[in-house]
């Protein structure tokens, strides 16, 4: 934490942003990210000298992406919202990116933003107009679930109530109270009693409709072929309450990998085929599955067209609150997908009963329990291959450099399997899915978004700060050049951060398209590369991190050395509770 010079005794609110840092603090605010601007002066005044820098404290950002993109990896990995202010117009609109990739993720935000004077006497010439916007919230409307510009102290607090309530809310997600300047500076006039707040707490979860889960058992339960699809089980004993109904009825699983939501070593953990197994299947259940038209289908990348891989016969079950964030500008929803049942409700409360429901159907159903086993061996056969499958392709290039994925994903579970390790960022194109064993949910921290994957490390690296896990951010190269200055952060605030860059010196993604669309075209393949390669020169990351203060060694080219240099980046790490950065020069996929 920064210093703070305290005051001789405890301060009595005089202004209206000491207020606001009042109800900061009740509704459990921890930390508030942000990049410095003059309109939330007196905010920043009351966080420092009225609030003391403490709970919350204040996280330095050298840009509003990395400041909301903190808070949401803060949220996804804690489970509690941090806050986020951003500087006026110009500040808000830095943040828009970062904001809506918040509100992709589903996860609970309070983003202060600032205006004004609205009172145009108040206003300076010039850069008070140009910093005014009416009303400032819509620039951001469309993609957070609330926004508010109080006019008063009780206004403001009512707007912070509120919109911690409705961040808080599933389906969670940021909500943006502007503050005008006046309203933060100005003096009390009267004291102001803080509410209790917990009258004011989110409501209950929604327990879904009792006789559509009695179909779905009966569903289940009868089926031949069987498939769960799910995607974010985010609440405590979800991922217990699914094995348990995968292990009753021997329901292969397909994990999305939004989070960890089903053990990886499992036999019944069939992510890896999911075509094959969504092909066969005759029931789906879908739990908490953000675009189930994209689960059920596979697509034609050339001519960008869709088709089904389920049969036409096949009954799909749906349980979730997605529809509850559908909105009309952002079409993240994805294509409407038809269903046999449209289950509204928490997938966490309902696996439980469904587990009940189907043990009682199975105690009048006996003869059922032959065709759980034999389906439950087929399913144990199927996992074997695919994994024997996925260690054969791995040792193709494993000496090769620069450093396969598969190579970098096997040495960086060599260096993390025996620690409490938590990957806050990164795939390597699921290569760290085919090799590393997941089993608790917390061990995988989703993000979305260009620019945000440091930034929501970072974020998760600090809610398990103090709490002795390995936190470790897979840190592709392009997406590092975004928000490069986050460094800065992780080394200031002492940050325990393993950043292992995933620098194949490319935006390789849109080179696949490229040559796609060239071959398509019967245009040159060999230039798909112009525009895109990160080359020439390449970007140093570990000199990169050493100007910010991070600790780093020169970058790995040869993968005989890869093991040595992540464990000693590791152990600095462990050692000393800060940021460490391994530069991997990798193969493009």
């Amino acid at each position: 934490m920064d210093k703070v010079k305290k005051p001789a005794k405890k301060i009595t609110a005089r202004y209206g942003s000491d207020v606001i840092v009042d109800m900061i603090r009740a509704v459990g605010i921890e930390y508030v990210s942000l990049n410095p601007g003059a309109t939330f002066r007196g905010l920043h005044d009351s966080l420092v000298n009225y609030g003391g820098n403490t709970k919350p404290e204040l996280i330095l950002c050298n840009h509003e992406n990395i400041a909301v993109s903190l808070a949401t990896g803060y949220a996804i990995a804690s489970g509690r919202p941090m806050a986020a202010i951003v500087h006026n117009v110009v500040g808000l609109l830095n943040a828009t990116n970062a904001i809506y990739n918040c509100w992709l993720t589903h996860v609970p935000m309070l983003v202060f933003g600032a205006t004004g004077p609205m009172a145009v006497e108040l206003r300076r010439p010039w850069i008070d107009w140009i910093h005014t916007a009416l009303v400032q919230g819509n620039v951001v409307r469309d993609y957070v679930k609330w926004d508010d510009q109080p006019a008063s102290v009780p206004s403001a607090i009512d707007a912070i109530l509120r919109g911690y309530m409705l961040s808080m809310t599933d389906p969670k997600g940021p909500v943006y109270i502007c503050l005008d300047a006046e309203l933060q500076e100005s003096p009390l006039t009267q004291p102001v009693k803080i509410p209790d707040v917990s009258q004011f707490a989110p409501p209950t979860p929604v327990y879904p409709d009792p006789q559509a889960l009695d179909e779905t058992a009966r569903l289940l339960v009868e089926a031949k072929n069987p498939v769960i699809l799910v995607d974010l089980l985010e609440q405590s004993g979800g991922m217990e309450a699914l094995v348990s109904l995968a292990e009753m009825l021997s329901i292969p699983v397909i994990d999305g990998g939004q989070m960890v939501n089903f053990p990886s070593a499992n036999p019944l953990n069939l992510s890896g085929l999911s075509k094959e197994v969504l092909a066969e299947a005759d029931v789906i259940l879908a739990l908490n599955v953000k675009d189930l038209f994209y689960s059920l289908t596979t697509v034609d990348r050339n001519t960008r067209l869709a088709r089904l891989i389920i049969p036409e016969s096949a009954k799909v079950v749906e349980i979730s609150m997605r529809h509850f964030a559908w909105r009309s500008w952002s079409q993240e929803y994805g294509r409407l997908q038809a269903a046999d049942l449209h289950i509204s409700g928490d997938a966490c409360l309902a696996l439980p009963g469904l587990v009940s429901l189907c043990k009682q159907l199975l105690v009048k159903n006996q003869s059922k329990t032959t065709q759980i086993k034999a389906r439950r061996k087929l399913m144990e056969v199927k996992h074997i291959q695919v994994h024997k499958k996925w260690q054969e392709e791995a040792r193709k290039d494993w000496k090769q450099s620069p450093v396969s994925l598969p190579r970098l994903a096997g040495e960086l579970w060599q260096t993390v399997k025996n620690e409490d390790w938590v990957l806050v960022n990164g795939s390597l194109n699921d290569w760290v899915w085919k090799t590393w064993e997941f089993t608790r949910p917390y061990q995988f921290v989703r993000r979305e978004g260009l620019g945000c994957g440091i930034g929501v490390a970072l974020g998760a690296a600090l809610a398990h700060k103090g709490k002795g896990k390995l936190v470790v951010d897979i840190q592709p190269d392009g997406d590092m050049l975004f928000a490069s200055s986050a460094l800065w952060t992780a080394a200031h605030y002492k940050i325990p951060l393993l950043v292992v860059m995933f620098n194949n010196r490319s935006y390789y993604n849109d080179e696949v398209h490229q040559e796609m669309v060239a071959r398509t075209r019967n245009r040159p393949v060999e230039n798909k590369t112009i525009g895109l390669r990160i080359e020439e020169p390449a970007v140093d990351f570990a000199r990169l991190a050493s100007a910010f203060g991070v600790y780093s060694e020169n970058p790995v080219e040869d993968p005989d050395n890869l093991r040595d240099v992540l464990g000693r980046a590791a152990k600095y790490v462990k050692d000393t509770g800060q940021c460490a950065l391994v530069d991997v020069v990798s193969q493009f996929r």
